[in-house]
């Protein structure tokens, strides 16, 4: 009865009466999924399938029950319990004797009255929603795509869409605010900076010299030249090569570096002009310090040399001959 397909047959009970407004009997009020009844109805218990549409007010002595999505053109009055669905439309006011049980996204236009316990059904809360999404993923197989809902939760920048595309090829000297995602190659240009993750499914991912991906990189194959930055990690399933960097892009590292050498040779040769020779010819010299001479002649000396205690008691004669034998 409460199945995806309408009813095929319409059983009308005994004592059942059809008014100018209302289907009126004693007994409890059953209508099978998806079915339009233009009028309003009225009974012990009231239960509706999925997409019920009434025309008119509904009208329980006992308990209703409206499954999700469906629509009443009228009032709702309960005698028990009450229970909504999930998005159903009440176009009049809801008055409930007992306990009333409303799900998700319910709307009453009128407002609703309970005497008993009220029960608003919230939607699933997220954190919840993402396990059980991430384990079903998991369970059947889809781990990259598990990976990737991961990475847009856990996002720092939400705010920056991420590109997508089949596949992306960026210029060079670009600047971009969020990820570039893609089935097939992602080739990030020279000079460019991507602010997020660099993602694709099937393709590889190719980073230019001088480039800065300030994310993950996810791909089948990934060539990462050495002069590119990457903040966060590389998770190729296949290879991960390094390419040397191109000539053009030394240029300027060899000019700064010959710059840096011919400006230190000149200061070099700067400072050595300045020193003062450690070796000059003989005579040519100034020497500034005042010394004692290596030798004087006997007349000039200090030292008595007529006292025999300097002698050893031969006199300078003596001295001078004992000098000439040897």
């Amino acid at each position: 009865m409460f199945g995806s397909d309408p009813l095929e047959e319409l059983a009308i009970p005994d004592g059942t009466h059809v008014r100018e407004h209302d289907l009126v009997t004693d007994g409890d009020v059953l209508v099978g999924g998806q079915s339009d009844v233009e009028l309003g109805v009225r009974g012990a218990d009231v239960i509706a399938g999925e997409r019920v549409s009434f025309g008119g007010d509904i009208e329980a002595d006992g308990d209703c029950r409206l499954d999700m999505w469906c629509d009443a053109d009228g009032n709702v009055l309960v005698g028990q319990d009450a229970y909504l669905g999930e998005r159903v439309h009440v176009d009049g006011q809801l008055i409930v004797s007992g306990d009333l049980d409303i799900g998700d996204d319910v709307e009453v236009e009128r407002g609703f009255e309970a005497n008993g316990w009220i029960v608003i059904r919230n939607p699933m809360p997220t954190i919840v929603f993402l396990f059980v999404y991430l384990s079903q993923l998991l369970r059947i197989g889809e781990e990259e795509a598990a990976e990737e809902v991961v990475e847009e939760f856990l996002a720092d920048d939400r705010e920056a869409e991420p590109v997508r595309a089949t596949e992306v090829e960026v210029g060079a000297g670009t600047e971009i605010f969020g990820s570039l995602r893609a089935r097939e190659d992602v080739r990030v240009g020279p000079e460019t900076v991507v602010h997020g993750d660099v993602t694709t499914k099937g393709g590889d991912v190719v980073v230019s010299p001088r480039s800065h991906v300030r994310g993950d990189i996810s791909c089948e194959n990934c060539e990462l030249s050495e002069a590119a930055e990457v903040d966060g990690a590389i998770r190729a399933r296949g290879e991960t090569n390094f390419t040397a960097v191109p000539e053009e892009f030394d240029t300027t590292a060899g000019d700064a570096e010959a710059t840096a050498t011919s400006t230190d040779g000149d200061a070099d040769e700067a400072s050595l002009a300045d020193l003062e020779a450690a070796v000059v010819p003989f005579g040519e010299g100034e020497l500034t310090a005042e010394t004692a001479p290596a030798v004087v002649p006997l007349s000039e000396g200090e030292r008595d040399w007529n006292d025999s205690a300097a002698t050893n008691g031969n006199g300078v004669e003596g001295v001078i001959a004992d000098a000439e034998k040897h």
